[in-house]
């Protein structure tokens, strides 16, 4: 599961106040322009802490306290990443002080409590590593594919029309694709093929 768009949360403590923001990134290059980005929104805040998950079999984890003290940020952060299972995650939690100090253990439960607040105000989505394939056919089978490709519950994306017939873009599991190229090729008695693309993250709900 990821996040889509981008979710904040707040919470106020002994006068400081925390600002998560929590958005999607599938790279590290693409989650320090997102940061670096956060930092020129809140130039003015003491911290922004920050942690991330990108990946999912094993992932890459990396996590900054940005100025206080050691562990007190970006682990409570990082930690309340991980166990929302949440993937290809970014948390920046911006501090602004409020004359107040919290102690670790304080800065550490603010932190956390801000990403959980991020984390419960982001929109989450399911996704998952799936096959983008191409089914080729004439125009006559046409409506034989797409009936087969809804009966396999799988919704058409593009469909591109070409002189010699019809190309539709589609997502299915590898164990499905088979499946479906065979009875593409049946219900066109030879005519359609279907072409595997690549494997690519799709969201599904």
């Amino acid at each position: 599961m990821t996040v889509e768009g981008e979710g904040v949360g707040t919470i106020v403590e002994k006068k400081s106040r925390f600002i998560a923001t929590v958005f999607y990134t599938d790279s590290e290059d693409d989650a320090k322009e997102k940061i670096a980005a956060l930092r020129k929104k809140y130039w003015d805040a003491r911290h922004n802490c920050y942690a991330y998950v990108i990946g999912t079999d094993d992932p890459l984890e990396r996590q900054s306290d940005d100025g206080e003290p050691s562990h007190t940020a970006g682990m409570p952060i990082l930690s309340a990443l991980k166990d929302s299972g949440l993937r290809n995650v970014c948390c920046v939690v911006t501090r602004y002080f409020g004359g107040v100090l919290l102690g670790t253990g304080g800065l550490t439960r603010a932190y956390r409590e801000a990403a959980v607040q991020g984390i419960a105000g982001s929109v989450i989505r399911k996704r998952m590593l799936m096959c983008r394939a191409v089914a080729l056919t004439d125009y006559a089978g046409q409506s034989r594919m797409l009936r087969i490709l809804s009966g396999e519950g799988i919704n058409p994306g593009e469909t591109i029309y070409e002189a010699e017939g019809v190309k539709i873009v589609f997502h299915c599991s590898e164990e499905k694709l088979p499946v479906i190229a065979s009875a593409i090729q049946e219900a066109t008695a030879g005519e359609g093929r279907v072409n595997s693309e690549c494997l690519e993250y799709v969201t599904i709900s």
